[in-house]
């Protein structure tokens, strides 16, 4: 059996969720927008959503599931699809400009 860790979308965020269109391929998901809530063992993960189905803590669309080799699966209407953590590039300061060598003098 698997552990799989459960990430819950924020619950601002999830009506909007809920209305973006349907997409087809891996989906994108930004950490800041999850909160990590509880791991369930589980063969798979609509065993898992089985499992805790008529729980306190069922799934609900937009959450995800993780694996420990970094496998990751969001829940949509159509079931679940693939998603990566999407992690933006950080900005350490202002880049720096080139030195530009001064015109030369004229006589």
């Amino acid at each position: 059996m698997a552990l799989y860790r459960i990430y819950r979308l924020k619950d601002n965020l999830r009506q909007q969720f809920r209305w973006q269109p349907h997409l087809s391929g891996v989906t994108a998901a930004k950490p800041k927008d999850y909160e990590e809530a509880f791991t369930v063992e589980a063969e798979t993960p609509y065993a898992a959503w089985h499992l805790l189905h008529d729980t306190g803590d069922e799934l609900q669309v937009g959450d995800l599931l993780a694996l420990d080799g970094g496998d990751l699966r969001i829940l949509k209407y159509i079931g679940f699809e693939e998603a990566r953590w999407v992690i933006p590039e950080q900005k350490d300061g202002p880049i720096p400009l080139p030195e530009v060598a001064p015109p030369a003098a004229t006589v």
